[in-house]
């Protein structure tokens, strides 16, 4: 019987699925703005995703129709959320759902490898609510959210080779999934390709060890073709679409180029240094309700004495090029660190070999009925950890507001009052009008980035002055121009933070 520890089989893997999905859905129920406890989830940043995914189901092309500097694959997501549900983030919550129910399977599926099945499974709600109530998962939809299963699984792949499999050659199927899963990643947010870099190292490395050439090879190839495959869709999308060299200039050049300080000169290397374990040192700080396990799970690892040192080593490549790749480049925003609580599995490894360790100490006679013990501390914990979960998450006070109270939900009766209503939302990012209105976005800088090197302004001051939509949205300030074609017809405060900004609604003249 799996609630006795005995070997798995289907009915266990089914089991051990649906606590991974209830344990997401109630935690994330509390912890994402996605949820259906929140008004809505007015996060810029998740609700340009949403309007550019719903823009590519309607037929525009990403970069090249619209302006917006994350990978296909995540406007991809976004896309199905919209076709889900296309004026909230009912399809975004799903999606979430389900995302963070497979990063917990093979989060899982890790301390399996370290402690019991019962004690890997008690232990996930205690795992999910010290990452979904940090800082870093800030308002929920990230992209780095959604990148958690891809590393979660491939953290699992090389951890399992490394502990169960090496010094074997490893399995071209799990290569080629990897690469995969590596790909999909570029193609999300590719600063999160510094893991998988470490991950396909420690793999050649350990082919070159053995002289194995072969492996080396035939691994490294199978890995690259796997990054292809997921590449593939959107060279073919793109190129029937002319927009080739918009993914490049958009994704691509932006990201490097003018997002970031890697193109900046006279930054030396000891000031990097210095500049990265500053940023390490406030992660720490700010999201110390993961970090503590990774603190702790990193310093048990290399103390072990059940590892050896290539395990160690992998671990500690992984954890470090994955910061390295996301960190490097200087920008540094809340939500960034969330890859980084994949490591948080280490610490609960640690607790679950403990636990498994006092267990034992037991007198047999302690636990007379195992499956009623059972049940009992998977209701408690599960309990804990959703109190736990609302203290702490940062998003949980805004489960309060009143959605008629709502700025988006005023603005949102105006503007349906036309018919066929266009919007041009200035000087913030997507406010969140294009989704609870359910419109489509007829420019390419449909928001303001805030991008350096973009001409962004200077484009919508034009569409402002050739009174090129029905409505637009401002944020504290506007141009003064806009008067000339437009009346304001709405404005209303907002608060977040601390800080109170004003939203305005222009309405273009008769």
């Amino acid at each position: 019987m799996y609630l006795l520890g005995k070997k798995r089989n289907l009915s266990e893997t089914f089991i051990t699925a649906m606590w991974c999905l209830l344990t997401a859905f109630l935690l994330l129920m509390i912890c994402s703005r996605s949820s259906f406890l929140y008004p809505c989830n007015d996060w810029n940043d998740a609700n340009c995703f949403f309007t550019v995914g719903k823009a590519m189901m309607n037929g525009q092309v990403p970069y090249k129709d619209l302006f917006e500097q994350k990978g296909p694959y995540l406007f991809l997501i976004y896309g199905i959320s919209y076709l889900i549900k296309n004026d909230s983030f009912t399809g975004v919550f799903i999606l979430e759902i389900v995302s963070f129910s497979i990063f917990l399977y093979f989060c899982y599926k890790i301390l399996n490898l370290y402690c019991k099945q019962r004690t890997a499974f008690l232990l996930l709600p205690l795992l999910s609510a010290s990452i979904l109530s940090s800082q870093s998962f800030y308002w929920g939809g990230s992209a780095e959210e959604f990148c958690l299963p891809f590393l979660g699984s491939s953290l699992y792949y090389s951890s399992d080779y490394f502990k169960k499999q090496y010094p074997e050659a490893p399995s071209l199927k799990i290569i080629l999934l990897n690469g995969i899963f590596a790909g999909i990643i570029m193609q999300i947010k590719y600063t999160m390709l510094g893991f998988h870099f470490a991950w396909m190292a420690m793999i050649a490395f350990s082919c070159l060890a053995h002289k194995d050439w072969r492996s080396f090879f035939k691994g490294c190839l199978t890995f690259l073709s796997g990054m292809l495959l997921t590449m593939l869709p959107w060279l073919i999308y793109f190129g029937i679409n002319g927009a080739l060299y918009d993914w490049y200039d958009c994704y691509i050049y932006t990201n490097i180029f003018l997002y970031s300080d890697l193109g900046e000169e006279g930054v030396g290397f000891i000031n990097k240094i210095i500049a990265l374990a500053k940023i390490l040192y406030w992660l720490i700080l700010d999201n110390f309700s993961y970090f503590l396990f990774i603190i702790a799970g990193i310093i048990s690892l290399l103390l072990s004495l059940k590892e050896r040192w290539y395990e160690k080593v992998n671990l500690l490549l992984l954890s470090a090029f994955l910061f390295l790749g996301i960190y490097v480049g200087g920008a540094v925003l809340p939500y960034y660190s969330l890859p980084l609580s994949i490591f948080t599995v280490l610490g609960f490894a640690v607790i679950g070999r403990l636990f498994d360790y006092l267990v034992l100490m037991l007198p047999h006679s302690a636990s007379p009925r195992p499956l009623f013990v059972f049940l009992l501390l998977s209701t408690i914990i599960m309990s804990g950890s959703l109190n736990y979960a609302y203290s702490a998450s940062m998003n949980s006070d805004a489960m309060k507001q009143d959605k008629s109270s709502h700025f988006l939900y005023k603005f949102k009766d105006i503007v349906q009052a036309e018919d066929n209503p266009t919007l041009l939302n200035i000087s913030c990012l997507d406010a969140g009008l294009y989704t609870v209105a359910d419109i489509l976005p007829t420019c390419r800088y449909f928001q303001l980035s805030g991008i350096p090197g973009c001409d962004e302004a200077a484009e919508q001051e034009q569409y402002i002055k050739d009174a090129k939509t029905q409505f637009v949205l401002a944020r504290d300030t506007y141009p003064e121009i806009i008067l000339k074609n437009y009346d304001l017809v709405s404005q209303a405060p907002y608060y977040q933070d601390g800080l109170e900004f004003t939203y305005y609604l222009f309405k273009r003249k008769e």
